[in-house]
């Protein structure tokens, strides 16, 4: 064997197997690593994408819990200014309750201190005509008696 037409033959077998590569291999792999890469930037992007909306949510929650934390600040301002009307409030009508239970015990004092009075008026009167009917020493008519005790009333008063 000639070793030319050995080395010619392996040249020609190298060549068809280097073109059948190209032509029904190559090509596919090619396409497979080309999809492969736009997955990866794809997949890159993404996730870049998502990092910025990470980041933007993240501003967004931040801002949203000052709001949170000025608006719960603002509400506990007002209810404690809204206990203290409360109390002011409490205190006033407390205040207004006792003036007039005071009115209504001095009413009251005063219609018991007139009824006194009367009665003291009625005995008296009562006292002086027995009084007077002991140094008379006689009988004195009712209907006489009740028109000078009514006289004596009138006068006391």
């Amino acid at each position: 064997m000639n070793i030319n037409l050995t080395l010619f033959a392996q040249a020609v077998t190298f060549a068809l197997f280097i073109w059948f590569c190209v032509r029904f291999i190559w090509p596919p792999i090619t396409r497979a690593i080309d999809e492969r890469q736009k997955k990866i930037v794809a997949g890159l992007a993404d996730s870049e994408r998502a990092r910025e909306a990470l980041e933007q949510a993240s501003h967004r929650a931040d801002a949203a819990m000052k709001d949170a934390r000025e608006r719960a600040a603002q509400i506990i301002v007002q209810a404690e200014s809204r206990a203290a009307q409360m109390v002011e409030a409490a205190k006033s009508a407390a205040r207004e309750e006792g003036a007039r239970e005071k009115a209504v015990a001095q009413a009251e004092i005063d219609q018991q201190i007139t009824r006194a009075k009367d009665t003291l008026r009625e005995q008296v009167a009562a006292l002086a005509v027995a009084g007077a009917e002991k140094i008379l020493r006689r009988e004195v008519n009712a209907q006489a008696h009740a028109d000078l005790l009514s006289q004596l009333r009138q006068q006391l008063r």
